[in-house]
């Protein structure tokens, strides 16, 4: 087989194979086999008629055909590695010679137009200048804290006054349309500035005491008539305002591990600063990515993008919006644009995926989704989405390889130090040298197990049978030691980085009860 590679443009090329008789031969054959077996013919038992036979009876012309989309496929993949291009997409495949066209010649011919990934330049990580706001951590930072804290030990009083903004009311809504009362709801609590009952809501109580009420024209925030304009009557039946307890020492043992507030609130700025640390880690990447874009310079692949805005909007029920269509179809360049920018930063940086790392994405993924583990990876595996994850955990650690050979600064100009959350360079070097440890024990012991099958059948004691079978198993438990040690680099960072979202979840899980 033989294939030459033709560039249409900057994102399309035409790979036309050739296919001698010999490449054929094996699809033909199954060819043969295949229909013969759905083909009675008089005379013959199925599967055991003969070609001639076969040709006369169903036409060479269907041999052929059954032979070459039989084959395709895993010559088109042949071809795609012989001339190491990355499509995108399906191709569009065009047969242009089939066996016995040309007199003489029982080879085959077909062309593949194909979308491919457009080629990057993208500079050395180790040449980046990224720069992020500061992290500093003020008092302020640690009292926020340490208010929200108290806050979750609060108890809620009745006052004798007008309700205000952050106070918890106690209302009768009852919502009417064209006269007609929509919704009642007696007795629901609502906390004024939360904002997340009904527009206008806010405005309507705040200065209204206990069994004092109000009419206004609002929209409605769910149900059969969401959206639609109702007037609003809320009757407010009681206002109350929440009691904190004192920031002391008694406090501190009751909220937490610690014996003294001075404790506590130092364990909060610890906190607090490493929240801060995940956050210039995330703003550490989005102007990575930025300045990599801005930096690279590429055609997309239209066709991608086309198949991608129509799937959305096909998906939506909105194929003839023309506007949202544009709006789509930015987003979905944007996402195009940054996946290939980090797919080419993986090759530069020779990233591979260990099956663990993949493992923990995959967890983690069926955490978000509330699924369980394995049945959410099956799902994966028969969806063929799993080079999708893979890729997506070769972006990932591609991002935290580049910041850690970026050089990272804040807007002071002052050095921001990443390490505890993407990791280091010294932890790569750390992790491949351990790598190498364990490599060099795997060798230790097969050569171990191999001395000993040797003196076994020197010696002639015994069966050489079961040392053998433990050669065979030692190798096969130790083999992920064997890998590259680049393959292990982001290990350490993935821990680090999940540990801190992990922190990150809490806090914010604990902002959102304010």
């Amino acid at each position: 087989m033989t294939s030459a590679l033709e560039k249409i443009d900057a994102t399309t090329v035409k790979l036309t194979v050739s296919l001698t008789e010999a490449d054929l031969a094996d699809s033909m054959k199954h060819a043969y086999e295949h229909v013969g077996k759905q083909v009675q013919i008089p005379g013959f038992r199925k599967g055991k008629v003969p070609a001639k036979v076969l040709e006369q009876r169903v036409g060479k012309g269907a041999i052929i055909e059954h032979a070459i989309n039989d084959g395709l496929a895993g010559w088109y993949s042949e071809a795609v590695r012989e001339q190491d291009i990355r499509p995108f997409g399906q191709p569009e495949v065009e047969v242009t010679k089939v066996p016995g066209s040309v007199e003489g010649d029982e080879g085959a011919e077909f062309v593949a137009t194909v979308e491919v990934r457009p080629e990057v330049k993208l500079p050395a990580a180790a040449d980046l200048k990224v720069e992020i706001e500061p992290a500093d951590v003020s008092e302020a930072d640690v009292d926020e804290r340490l208010d929200a804290l108290r806050e979750r030990f609060g108890t809620l009083v009745s006052v004798d006054r007008p309700a205000a903004d952050g106070d918890f009311v106690t209302l009768d809504l009852a919502a009417v349309i064209d006269g007609e009362t929509i919704d009642n709801v007696q007795g629901t609590s609502y906390q004024i500035g939360a904002g997340n009952m009904l527009e206008g809501l806010d405005e309507a109580v705040t200065g209204l005491s206990a069994d004092e009420e109000t009419t206004y024209e609002g929209p409605l925030a769910a149900g059969d008539h969401a959206g639609e304009t109702a007037q609003i009557t809320v009757k407010v039946t009681a206002v109350k305002t929440r009691e904190l307890p004192e920031a002391d020492d008694d406090f501190a043992q009751l909220a937490s591990e610690f014996d003294t507030l001075a404790e506590l609130r130092e364990d909060l700025e610890g906190q607090a600063k490493r929240i801060k640390a995940n956050n210039q880690a995330m703003e550490a990447r989005e102007k990575l990515l930025e300045l990599l874009a801005d930096a690279a310079d590429f055609e997309l692949p239209k066709k991608v993008i086309e198949s991608e805005v129509h799937a959305h909007l096909e998906n939506e029920n909105r194929l003839e919006d023309d506007e949202h269509r544009a709006e789509v179809t930015e987003e979905a360049k944007k996402a195009l644009r940054t996946q290939i920018i980090l797919d080419q930063l993986a090759e530069d940086l020779s990233i591979e995926v260990e099956q663990s790392e993949l493992l923990d994405y995959l967890l983690n993924a069926a955490r978000q989704y509330q699924m369980d583990p394995g049945t959410f990876i099956g799902q994966v595996e028969k969806a063929g989405q799993m080079p999708a994850m893979v890729s997506e955990v070769a972006r990932s650690k591609a991002t935290a390889f580049a910041l850690r050979r970026a050089t990272v600064v804040d807007t002071n100009g002052a050095a921001v130090d990443l390490s505890g959350v993407i990791g280091s360079l010294e932890d790569e070097k750390g992790e491949e040298a351990a790598e190498a440890e364990a490599a060099a024990e795997v060798v230790e012991v097969v050569e171990t197990v191999e001395e000993t099958i040797e003196v076994v059948e020197v010696s002639g004691e015994g069966s050489v049978e079961a040392p053998a079978e433990e050669a065979a198993e030692a190798p096969a438990e130790e083999a992920p030691a064997k890998k590259p040690a680049k393959t292990t680099r982001a290990r350490k960072t993935t821990k680090k980085a999940a540990a801190a979202d992990a922190e990150a979840a809490d806090t914010a899980a604990a902002d959102a009860e304010k």
